[in-house]
């Protein structure tokens, strides 16, 4: 009974081992042959991997976004505010210096127009006070004149000597007046035409006398502060 057993169990097993071959003999028929390369091949085929360039992009770019939200260290800070505040002062400083020199311009200025206005407040007065010294100017020529005619002869009169000599110490005195306030008189004969001071009324040739030279005063000029008022009226020597 023992001897049955056995039997049946190989008759059993003798199917599974040929199926199994059968297996094994297809795959082996069907598998692709290995491929088997040359050494030059092998040197010159290089590998890539897919999976290993955006992996160190993502880690660059985790590594730019620490340091973008790492925080400044307080050195940094304290550097950064010291600049600005440097920048601060410089500007200020502009802007004070600029506000001293506009203010010293303006007090120059101030001062100017100060002098100006108290030098020459007078100058309509004096315009007007020169015709009176004009007048007694001519008195004193007339009575000069007469004076002289006079002279040849036995004929005196102490009255016109005394009224000459009244008009002329009030002149002299008027004068001096003026002059304490600002105002001169000038009588450029003799001098070089100067278009700035005086005013040519006539030219003529004069013999023995240089070109363009004063040789007639018409009209005494007279000066404020040294600014013309009045310029003189001359008659000016022109070549022939």
């Amino acid at each position: 009974m023992f001897r049955q057993a056995l039997s049946t169990s190989s008759r059993a097993l003798r199917p599974s081992t040929r199926a199994v071959a059968a297996r094994s003999s297809i795959a082996s028929h069907f598998s692709p042959a290995p491929v088997r390369l040359a050494p030059s091949q092998l040197s010159r085929s290089r590998w890539y991997s897919d999976q290993a360039e955006p992996a160190a992009k993502k880690e660059g770019e985790e590594g730019k976004a620490a340091d973008a939200e790492a925080p400044a260290s307080p050195e940094a800070e304290l550097k950064k505010k010291l600049e600005a505040k440097e920048k601060e002062a410089i500007d200020w400083k502009d802007k004070y210096l600029r506000s001293v020199a506009d203010f010293r311009n303006l007090q120059d200025r101030a001062q100017r127009d100060q002098k100006s206005a108290r030098d020459f407040a007078i100058q309509k007065f004096a315009k007007d006070l020169v015709d009176s010294v004009d007048n007694l100017d001519r008195a004193l020529t007339m009575g000069q004149e007469k004076l002289k005619a006079l002279e040849g002869t036995e004929q005196k009169n102490e009255d016109l000597t005394s009224f000459y000599e009244g008009v002329k110490m009030t002149e002299g005195l008027m004068l001096q007046t003026m002059q304490k306030h600002g105002l001169e008189r000038f009588d450029p004969e003799g001098e070089k035409f100067n278009a700035n001071e005086h005013e040519a009324t006539f030219m003529t040739p004069m013999p023995g006398k240089e070109d363009n030279t004063v040789f007639h005063v018409q009209q005494k000029g007279f000066k404020l502060n040294g600014r013309i008022l009045r310029a003189a009226k001359v008659g000016v020597v022109k070549s022939a």
